[in-house]
């Protein structure tokens, strides 16, 4: 059974920085792409950044380019997501996501989700 948990929401004032983490398990790690969407109140559903764990390609949403960098470590089975100077509008649920068979881009449409994590970030 694949299992996505995250880690690492909170509350923080903008400008401030957090790191979420994923840990995946019950498939291949390597053999996904993994990500991190975004639901902020009233909106849709978004990629932030997303990574092909086998060769280490990412995407980064126009939003999170230059201020958020995701990460894997294969021997843990977990992948990060550091998130620098945060905006208020960076708030919402954070869902880790995965998909046997999508490959990270910005189309990314995974089919495995998370219970996500609120990041709140204060003005």
């Amino acid at each position: 059974e694949v299992q996505l948990v995250e880690s690492g929401g909170g509350l923080v004032q903008a400008g401030g920085s957090l790191r979420l983490s994923c840990a995946a398990s019950g498939f291949t790690f390597v053999d996904y792409a993994i990500g991190w969407f975004r639901q902020a109140p009233g909106k849709e559903r978004e990629v932030v950044s997303c990574i092909n764990i086998g060769d280490g390609t990412t995407y980064y949403a126009d939003s999170a380019q230059g201020r958020f960098t995701i990460s894997s470590d294969n021997a843990k089975s977990t992948v990060s997501l550091q998130m620098n100077s945060l905006k208020p509008e960076d708030t919402g649920v954070y869902f880790c996501v995965t998909d046997q068979q999508d490959v990270c881009s910005r189309d990314y449409d995974p089919t495995m989700w998370g219970q996500g994590t609120q990041v709140t970030v204060s003005s």
